[in-house]
């Protein structure tokens, strides 16, 4: 039951071949691979969570009623393992990422999943699939919890069945080449998030609703898209799957506060806290887009950059719209950046000291 679930080991029988596997991680790309097993759970409204196990990642039998598919009742989180330098294997603050999984689950009517089960999961899964670890560079095994509604049901309703899932993914440096300043699209006519949505969740919804402008800015040659508060459309909120800094001409640096339609993301808030450590003074609060275009253009902000799991941190080099475009800087990023993305990595790979207590070693 819920109270004290465990999770069982099934190993797989019949897993990828020392050969396959090291095929897949001399280059990973990102998604593309999975390792030899995943976490599952159920929930039910009579039973709780019950039948977890850990065991041989494959296919979901799924009905075509299943309510997920229908109402999009859904969740999910992504996190990274990371091999250090005496080959053991770390995680980053999982404990945040299983308070923001119980915290979306609230928000879309789904069951909570005990943190520490959601936690004992992950780990379970990383210690048996370890050899899946990759080793260089800003490689990575991507995690990938998630839940879903799997009651094979019509009426719009709470799903009475629930199905929790982790798998894992070998991750290659997301910039093959180099870290590479994005351009930044401003959605005019979209937003991604309103009061009282689910913009706080980490939601499959929220991440569709992006994709259209998304591909607009794509069609108008840039990488990523910023999306502006629906009510006022004038405050930066976030991109469609990033949070964003600014850092300003007196080496402070500032980043929306959190208003609940932004998702609070785990990279961000690690950011406030290592941007103290590296002696700026750091604000959360509301950014004006015009604020962002004046002040690229007067030189007061003298870098912006994206943060989340999978790119880590990501120098923006300008902001697009349709009647015009301004860069940042010189467009190629800037020291402050490279310092904050510096002092994460080190951390996050066992380079350097970690004060925070953010590491979490699994084996």
């Amino acid at each position: 039951m819920s109270s004290d679930l465990q999770f069982t080991v099934e190993p797989n029988t019949q897993p990828a071949s020392d050969d396959q596997r090291a095929d897949i991680l001399a280059n990973p790309g990102f998604g593309q691979y999975f390792s030899d097993h995943m976490a599952i759970a159920t929930w039910t409204k009579n039973d709780g969570w019950h039948d977890a196990r850990i065991t041989a990642f494959g296919p979901l039998e799924l009905s075509p009623a299943t309510s997920v598919f229908h109402y999009a009742q859904t969740i999910f989180e992504g996190m990274k393992a990371y091999r250090h330098p005496d080959d053991s294997i770390h995680m980053f603050r999982p404990e945040a990422n299983a308070a923001r999984f119980a915290k979306s689950a609230r928000r879309l009517a789904l069951p909570e999943l005990p943190e520490s089960a959601f936690l004992d999961s992950i780990k379970a899964l990383v210690e048996l699939d370890q050899a899946w670890v990759p080793t260089g560079g800003e490689t990575s095994l991507y995690l990938r919890p998630f839940m879903f509604g799997s009651d094979p049901f019509l009426g719009v309703r709470p799903s009475a069945q629930v199905t929790y899932c982790a798998i894992a993914s070998p991750a290659g440096s997301y910039f093959s080449g180099g870290v590479k300043p994005v351009r930044i699209w401003l959605s005019e006519e979209y937003t991604r998030a309103a009061p009282g949505g689910t913009g706080a969740a980490k939601t499959g919804g929220n991440y569709a609703a992006s994709l259209l402008a998304q591909a607009e800015a794509i069609e108008n040659g840039c990488d990523q898209v910023a999306f502006l508060d629906a009510i006022e459309k004038k405050w930066v909120e976030e991109l469609g799957g990033m949070n964003l800094y600014f850092v300003l001409d007196d080496n402070s640096v500032v980043t929306p506060e959190l208003s609940g339609t932004i998702l609070e993301g785990v990279t961000r808030d690690s950011i406030l806290k290592l941007v103290t450590d590296l002696g700026h003074p750091v604000t959360e609060r509301k950014i004006s887009v015009d604020e962002w275009r004046e002040g690229a253009a007067s030189g007061r902000i003298r870098e912006v950059f994206a943060c989340g799991t999978a790119a880590v941190i990501t120098p923006v080099a300008s902001l697009k719209w349709k009647d015009g475009e301004v860069q940042v800087a010189d467009g190629n990023g800037g020291p402050v950046t490279a310092a904050i993305r510096s002092a994460l990595l080190d951390l996050q790979y066992g380079r350097t000291e970690d004060p925070h207590n953010w590491m979490t070693k699994v084996c």
